[in-house]
């Protein structure tokens, strides 16, 4: 499968005084054609979360592209060995402070066999179709009114205004005991005109999932969606950020190998030709020494 993308960034601090999101390819890239795209919202006070997720981030950009699988397809064990990584790179900035930082973690990974999604924490992945108006997959939150909602303590409409709205349930932190997983899906029914929309619950903070489908939905530019999606949040209170990424074409392996036999270099093509009439010449030139016999 061969999956051409172009993306666009949202990086909007809100109403605080740092921006503790970070994204890969960095947000003064635009557009990105991928194929590699990181979300990452710290968390741990002033400095502490941005230097979290900008450590997490910088580590898995870098090894993911310094260590390219040979097949061309990326699989969870490539992914954990990233995350193995940026794991011992949060581990060397650890401060020691008795409040750790962390940091959530969104990542899709257009290869071979599709697209590898990971996240850990409340920074989501949607993968939209616009022609059909509908959300396909879409990550689950690793968040306490999550949990509670599916223990039963507590509806969603309740869940929107909880306390305990912004409390996650899982996140990458230094020297923990044991490290905290990703949730991972390869996503494989993509088509051109699909978005991957990774975003921050900053995000989300007065948006819901089926204005995100109408926005995308519209026959606008992908500037202007994200023109109209920086509007709906400009008044968000937390850093807001996300990579919108749309997938250009798709072709399967079939598809890109009729391609590339269509693209036979012009020499070889000559040759071809030169021997078929190589034959032709030898074949008359046997029928004449015949007749003259």
């Amino acid at each position: 499968m061969k999956i051409q993308v172009i993306s666009y960034p949202i990086n909007e601090i809100g109403q605080r005084t740092n921006q503790e999101d970070s994204l890969f390819p960095s947000p003064e890239v635009i557009p990105s054609e991928g194929p590699l795209f990181i979300l990452c919202d710290g968390m741990g006070g002033h400095a502490a979360g941005e230097v979290a997720s900008q450590t997490v981030c910088s580590a898995m950009s870098q090894f993911i592209q310094a260590h390219p699988s040979e097949d061309g397809v990326f699989g969870i064990d490539d992914f954990s060995r990233t995350l193995d990584c940026a794991y011992a790179a949060l581990d060397e900035k650890d401060t020691d402070d008795e409040k750790k930082m962390g940091t959530t973690l969104a990542l899709a990974k257009f290869h071979k066999g599709g697209c590898f999604v990971a996240h850990i924490g409340d920074s989501r992945i949607y993968h939209i179709r616009p022609s059909e108006k509908r959300v396909l997959f879409v990550t689950r939150d690793h968040s306490l009114v999550n949990d509670l909602i599916e223990l039963g303590e507590l509806t969603a409409e309740e869940a929107k205004t909880s306390r305990q709205k912004n409390v996650i349930t899982r996140a990458m932190q230094p020297h923990q005991d044991q490290h905290v997983l990703a949730d991972c899906t390869n996503l494989t029914d993509l088509k051109e005109g699909d978005y991957l929309y990774m975003c921050s619950d900053g995000m989300l903070e007065h948006m819901e999932d089926r204005e995100i489908v109408n926005i995308l939905a519209l026959r606008k530019s992908d500037n202007e969606k994200i023109r109209i999606l920086k509007g709906a949040t400009k008044d968000n209170r937390d850093n807001h950020s996300a990579h919108l990424i749309r997938i250009v074409s798709v072709q399967d392996n079939e598809e890109s190998n009729t391609e590339t036999d269509r693209r036979e270099p012009a020499h070889r093509k000559f040759w071809y030709v030169m021997a078929i009439l190589l034959i032709i010449l030898l074949l008359i030139a046997v029928f004449v020494f015949k007749i003259q016999l």
